[in-house]
This record gives C-alpha cells, structure tokens and sequence, in this order.
C-alpha cells in the first residue's frame, strides 16, 4: 500500500465527528491529529464525554468521520465505502470492548474461530489459531464453554483472543477494563504488554491513568480535542499497577 502515512501503522489528521441533536448538533471531536507507529502502544485518556471512543470508533471504520483523512499503512480509508471498511476490520483490525461484545449463543471456541474465518482464515488455520490462543491466555479448558459462565475477566480474555485470531495489524481497545476488578484489570494488561512485545500495534481508551500506565504513550483528550500527546513514564506512586510497569521494562 502507498500513500501519506507510509512510515505509520495509523495516522488520522484534522478529524471531526458531529451529531445531529434533537435542536442542535453536538461535535464530539474537533480537528484530532494523531500518528502510530507500527509496534507502538499508546493509551487515549481524558474524562468522560471527551471524544474518545467517538475517536477510536473514526480509527476503526465504526463511525464515520464527519471531516478529516484516517491513514492505515499508508493507504487511505476514511472514504472507503462500508463494505469495504467491513472486510479491512475483519482482515487487518482487532477490537476489543469494555462490555465483551461475545456472542453469547456461541461457546468460547466458536466465538474465536469465527472471528479467524471472517478475517479469512481456513478451518483448520482458525481452529490452530483458537487452540494457540486460549492456550495462551490460560482459557483452554473453557473452549467448550458459553460465555455466560465465565467470569468477567475470563471473558474480556476471551474477547482479546478474539480481536487477535486474524493477526491484526491493529488492535483497538475501548475501555477493555472499564467493567473489571482489580485482578483482573492486571490480568488484561499483562495480556496487552505481552503481545505488544511481540510486536503488535495497541491503540487503547481508558479513564484510567493506572490503566494508560502500560502504554509507551499518552495521548490526552480534552472537549473533543487532543490536548497533549507524550511519552509515558513510569509514576512514582507505588500502587498503580507495579507488575504490569515491570513488563514495560
């Protein structure tokens, strides 16, 4: 693919989203400019209503932007069509939701197996991708399982094997721990550290600044707007999240 952007898995410049309101329009983003790099992990954080899952959802083809270009892998999307934006998120994006969006009449297995179908994988390949994936994840025993009899953890877990089945390019989380304990919170980020070590693309939201604490990156939201956009370093206060800081190195 070729196009601006090439040097980045993601680049969005000067994206804005309104909405059509009852007797006025809101914009919920204002001219937001962002780049990722492939292999980076940045966290967007802000308060409630600041525009960033209505960002996100611009990045990953869910809504579209009212005004802007998106980049992905140099290629423009932002005018793709929605057919087409469908197939790009099945082959090359993987997301992950605060409320697990599992289908529920569907056991754990089939749940991850669709999702590498989809993305274009055989059975055999998507069943090997499934079997290498809640191996992983320590969710082997419960392939056979409905999504109801897990706990919420083991579900969001689940939820991330999802995302992964079709190797994507970019993986997206929406406030993937918004719903968990303390525990578990631990337990999806030592997830997401891990796979970033191998290489992959994360792009997270969270209101959560012990959560944005694994990113490499903080990208800070404020009205609609990307306010500030820094490295991360590690706090100093020694409660948040002090295992998963260990494996940002």
């Amino acid at each position: 693919m070729t196009g601006a952007g090439q040097g980045a898995v993601l680049r969005a410049a000067s994206l804005t989203k309104t909405f059509a309101g009852d007797s006025v329009a809101v914009t919920a983003v204002r001219g937001a400019a962002l780049t990722l790099e492939h292999g980076e992990f940045a966290a967007i954080t802000g308060p409630s209503g600041a525009g960033k899952s209505t960002l996100l959802h611009m990045l990953g083809g869910l809504e579209r932007p009212t005004s802007g270009e998106i980049w992905l892998n140099g290629q423009r999307v932002d005018r793709m069509s929605q057919a087409r934006w469908a197939v790009l998120r099945r082959r090359h994006i993987g997301f992950v939701f605060q409320f697990f969006n599992l289908v529920s009449n569907m056991t754990v297995a089939d749940n991850v197996e669709l999702a590498a179908i989809m993305g274009g994988a055989s059975r055999k390949q998507a069943r090997a991708r499934r079997e290498e994936l809640l191996s992983e994840l320590g969710l082997a025993e419960k392939a056979q399982s409905a999504p109801a009899r897990l706990s919420g953890g083991e579900q969001q877990r689940v939820a991330l094997a999802r995302a992964m089945a079709n190797r994507p390019l970019l993986l997206l989380a929406d406030e993937p721990t918004g719903n968990l304990d303390s525990a578990a919170t631990a337990a999806v980020l030592r997830l997401l550290c891990r796979v970033h070590a191998d290489g992959q693309s994360i792009l997270l939201v969270t209101h959560d600044l012990r959560v944005a604490s694994a990113a490499d990156r903080v990208i800070s939201m404020f009205d609609g707007m990307v306010v500030d956009d820094a490295p991360m370093t590690p706090p100093s206060h020694p409660t948040l999240l002090p295992d998963v800081l260990k494996l940002r190195g």
